[in-house]
């Protein structure tokens, strides 16, 4: 019914129509420049209709609102060990961005001195992440009561959201940014405005180009109930050392077979399968075919 009416589901009148905005005018004053946050531009924003009061979008950047946010759990070794939990929700999700942007900077980024200079280093690029939880923010389904899922590995970050691909666009659509209708375009357009989004539906491919000089890529997994981005830890063939370079520096962009690769490492099959097994596991190369027939080949970047 939504659907032939035209309307989004952050249009529809919100549940709760008394709200206060000072967050998010604390934001456009300081990103915007705006000194005042009126009811004209609340309804020119969208957020406030004459004559139904306030909708879901203006609800979902309100200080206080019902709806589920932000879940960050930092595993340590495996998922049965929690080394901290902090849950971010019913509040203007601008602000549960913002916490959830500070809470994955104190786990990878750090600085170090570098010769006379203190730099700063990333472990996974903070331009992926923003851009991963801005699309979970903006393209997720709100109907759906269940929080935005990012679960924090040594090696990964996974970002989990509820919902799958908004009706008409499928995964190659996504993929490949062509996203032409938004699910949540009010939402969308605020994020917009403050440039936490570039541009909608460049999001994948500017995730993307954060990690051109990585071995290791992003993947992004579409089902029936979620999206889910997984963000891996930055590496390159610099990362690999002893046998696992000497495997890695014999792979080619062509498929080699197992004998052809012993010949030029010198290692057992045993010895080289494992290793090779080690690579596939980090992302460095890539198995083709089965029995006799397998091959090896670097991993495309």
């Amino acid at each position: 019914m939504r659907e032939t009416k035209n309307r989004s589901y952050d249009s529809l009148p919100a549940s709760d129509q008394d709200l206060s905005f000072e967050f998010l005018k604390r934001t456009f004053q300081r990103d915007l420049g705006i000194s005042d946050l009126t009811r004209d531009t609340l309804i020119t924003l969208n957020l406030y209709e004459q004559g139904s009061g306030y909708t879901i979008a203006g609800e979902l950047l309100a200080d206080q609102n019902t709806f589920r946010g932000i879940d960050m759990v930092r595993f340590g070794s495996n998922i049965n060990t929690m080394r901290e939990r902090v849950i971010y929700e019913k509040e203007s999700i601008l602000r549960e961005y913002e916490e959830s942007i500070t809470k994955y900077q104190q786990y990878y980024q750090y600085e170090q001195v570098v010769g006379a200079y203190r730099q700063k280093f990333e472990l996974i690029p903070e331009d992926a992440f923003r851009e991963a939880l801005a699309n979970a923010l903006v393209h997720r389904n709100w109907a759906i009561n269940a929080q935005i899922k990012v679960a924090m590995f040594d090696d990964r970050i996974e970002i989990t959201s509820p919902g799958n691909l908004h009706q008409g666009l499928s995964k190659e659509s996504y993929l490949n940014g062509e996203i032409s209708v938004l699910r949540n375009p009010i939402i969308a357009n605020i994020f917009f405005r403050l440039k936490i989004i570039e541009q909608f539906g460049t999001g994948i491919q500017r995730i993307l180009t954060s990690y051109s000089d990585s071995t290791i890529q992003p993947q992004f997994s579409v089902s029936e109930n979620s999206v889910k981005i997984i963000l891996p830890i930055i590496q390159n063939e610099a990362s690999l050392t002893g046998d696992l370079k000497l495997v890695y520096d014999s792979l080619q962009s062509i498929p080699l077979a197992t004998s052809d690769l012993m010949q030029v490492t010198g290692f057992s099959r045993s010895k080289l399968v494992k290793l090779l097994n080690e690579l596939i596991a980090q992302g460095y190369a890539v198995k083709l075919g089965r029995g006799r027939g397998t091959k090896y080949c670097r991993a495309q970047k």
